[in-house]
């Protein structure tokens, strides 16, 4: 018996989204805490929202914010006109980071902000994580930004690229840049069994070979291919169970039925399970302890952007994906490059094709992974970010 709910399709789900815990203090978390090399003297005010569910672009910004010790501060996005004006009396900058999905219904709030900045003599840094993948609507809600903005930082070549060919590029300031977007939780030795763990260790009691995947569920990740694989795998007579540690992104898209319904075309509903909500990081290390394979086969390969790939890297368990469309999509990111060169992540081909994909897995299973000092590659990562952007707005 477990406390989820069955859908029509018997697919095992549990109530809630799935978010980043906040600013805890924990080693489980990405360290918050300030960063010790010496700086620029810029004074920042990183806007973020007044929610307790983060997503990862906000979870970044807000540690980010911690990052900067004595010289950021962190301003909730609101209409509260007075209090802006009096947070920027002690700042040089301001920050955002798109997209926030806490934001989704600020249509006014963004432009606000950065109009009172400029009128103010305020710098405005946009940190762009996603821009061809968003909706075309949220596109529009981010040009007034964009347009007003001294510095756009970009959270990977990828994202660079896309933006410089649209438009819009021609309007906006050239003081552009990539910054490594480091992971938001790092490996914990300390975990807490919940539902969807214990479900999964029933399932690999069973012996079956459980496939994983961590982060939101959306169609331009192209989940579906963990449900192909899974239906490769049980064709080749291997018992096999798919874990999904995250949520439906819910929108316009009609993303869970659409999910659903693979998983009922595949014969798949009593061997897939989905997470939803999770309690706390050790809670989810718990979970990461139950898969044997991660598995992510993204449009145009693997990029530095996706960081739920970096979490699942980071768990010790092998990461099947498919490798970057560009060889230097990764050369920014050091921590990748690390991860691939120890086997936590095992790259086959951009455009593999679903048996591939299948024959990687079963390998994956029999590897090694190496050892790598996870925080001390993270600290590093942090400090590369603050002084880009240091360096970007002077």
């Amino acid at each position: 018996m477990n406390n989820g709910r069955c859908t029509s399709a018997g697919l095992i789900t549990y109530p809630k989204e799935l978010v980043y815990v906040s600013e805890l203090e924990s080693f489980s978390l990405a360290s918050t805490r300030p960063n010790t090399l010496k700086m620029s003297s810029r004074r920042y005010l990183v806007m973020t929202s007044d929610t307790t569910q983060t997503c990862g672009v906000e979870e970044f910004a807000r540690i980010l914010a911690c990052k900067f010790d004595t010289r950021a501060q962190q301003h909730t996005l609101s209409f509260d006109i007075g209090g802006l004006r009096k947070a920027f009396q002690n700042v040089d900058a301001i920050v955002f980071n798109f997209p926030v999905v806490a934001w989704k219904k600020k249509l006014i709030e963004p432009f606000l902000a950065a109009l009172i900045a400029r009128a103010s003599g305020k710098e405005i840094v946009v940190i762009l994580h996603e821009w061809d993948a968003l909706n075309w609507k949220r596109q529009a809600i981010l040009i007034p930004v964009l347009l007003l903005a001294t510095k756009i930082c970009f959270s990977a070549p990828e994202i660079a690229e896309e933006f410089a060919g649209c438009s819009l590029a021609r309007a906006t300031t050239k003081r552009r840049g990539v910054v490594p977007i480091p992971p938001n939780l790092i490996p914990s030795t300390q975990r807490k069994s919940g539902n969807f763990s214990d479900k999964l260790k029933q399932e690999r009691q069973k012996g079956r070979l459980i496939l994983g995947q961590f982060g939101s569920i959306y169609p331009q990740k192209h989940v579906t291919a963990a449900l192909d694989v899974s239906a490769e795998l049980r064709k080749h007579g291997y018992d096999v169970f798919a874990a999904f540690a995250g949520s439906f992104i819910k929108g316009q898209d009609t993303v869970e039925q659409d999910f659903l319904t693979a998983v009922h075309k595949l014969d798949l509903s009593e061997r897939v399970a989905v997470s939803g909500f999770i309690e706390s990081p050790e809670e989810l290390f718990a979970i990461f302890n139950e898969i044997d394979v991660f598995f992510y086969l993204l449009p145009g390969g693997l990029t530095s952007r996706r960081a739920s790939v970096l979490a699942a890297a980071l768990s010790g368990k092998p990461v099947v994906v498919n490798a970057p469309d560009h060889d230097d999509a990764l050369d920014h990111h050091h921590l990748f490059e690390k991860l691939i060169e120890t086997g936590c992540l095992q790259l086959i081909p951009t455009n593999a094709d679903i048996g591939t994909a299948a024959e990687a897995i079963l390998a994956a299973r029999q590897t090694e992974i190496g050892q790598i000092p996870f925080n001390a590659e993270i600290e590093q990562l942090w400090d590369d970010v603050l002084s880009r952007i240091d360096n970007f707005s002077d």
